[in-house]
């Protein structure tokens, strides 16, 4: 699904939220599941849970990738798999005077079946997967530019069965180089219903719709504020807000950031709104932390 926007990041199957509309933003297709995306603003930040595995060759620019347990910076040349049904914050950047490019691979969940249908393999449940990092491959990036010249295709259209080849190509290339992927690409299974309070401890800090929160834990939306009332005595909303806040202020005083840092990794929408429900909550605006360890 498409964000209101019209347009999105990695992949066309995300439920996402921009906050920061990139002003130069070219999305170049192939196919639905091959793209090459670029753009020259100063920075893009989107809170993601892709639909599908996401298969990325970044080419130019930097990215840093937010999630509950880990953070990843990837620089130009990074080949990575972002596994599906995961929350992430993703901030890009153009940098060096180059803008923010990356060919993006979408491993749909049909065409995973269809490749692994062949195959006897019996997955090991991964709770929850991690982005996998290949660095720069020779495989892998040889696979993925060999696609660059299709951009470049102004009338013919890119042929299915072409297509077809270069995704089962770029499966089995991970299978070689990770004898682990296939518990998580030969995984078809969809949220069960989890703990909803460790769920809720780990991923609070992405500014997702409670839509998403709720399916993510295996529950509807009535069922989730349900259950969500029984655990923290309060709505998601009130709940969500006052944590972000608590670990906002943390960051500012322990780990010594900066407010333009802090907010756009603690869900709040932009720093105005930060700024604004900083102060209601606390008392005073997140720069009076700054100032005071100024004077000292």
């Amino acid at each position: 699904m498409k964000n209101s926007s019209g347009y999105d990041f990695l992949s066309i199957d995300i439920a996402t939220f921009t906050l920061h509309k990139p002003m130069d933003y070219q999305l170049k297709y192939i196919t639905p599941e091959i793209k090459l995306s670029s753009y020259e603003d100063k920075l893009f930040k989107t809170e993601v849970v892709f639909d599908h595995h996401m298969l990325v060759w970044f080419i130019s620019g930097e990215t840093k990738i937010i999630q509950a347990e880990e953070s990843h910076v990837f620089k130009p040349g990074d080949i990575f798999l972002i596994p599906r049904n995961q929350l992430a914050t993703i901030i890009n950047y153009p940098k060096d005077g180059l803008p923010h490019k990356s060919v993006v691979m979408h491993l749909s969940t049909d065409r995973l079946r269809d490749f692994y249908a062949q195959l006897d393999v019996k997955p090991k449940v991964v709770s929850t997967p991690k982005i996998v990092r290949f660095g720069s491959h020779p495989l892998l990036k040889s696979c993925l530019s060999s696609l660059i010249p299709y951009f470049d295709m102004q009338e013919d259209k890119f042929p299915e069965n072409i297509a077809s080849l270069k995704i089962t190509e770029a499966i089995t290339i991970l299978r070689t180089l990770d004898v682990g992927i296939d518990n998580i690409l030969a995984n078809f299974e969809e949220p069960h219903k989890i703990d909803l309070a460790t769920f809720m401890e780990r991923n609070f800090m992405f500014n997702m719709p409670l839509e998403k929160f709720s399916y993510l834990t295996g529950r509807s939306l009535t069922t989730f504020k349900r259950d969500f009332h029984k655990v923290f005595h309060t709505t998601p909303q009130r709940w969500l807000t006052q944590k972000r806040l608590e670990l906002a202020h943390y960051q500012l005083t322990k780990k010594e950031r900066k407010p333009v840092e802090v907010y756009l990794e603690t869900g709040f929408e932009n720093l105005s709104h930060f700024s604004f429900a900083f102060k209601k909550h606390f008392g005073y605006a997140p720069t009076a932390l700054a100032q005071q360890k100024t004077m000292h």
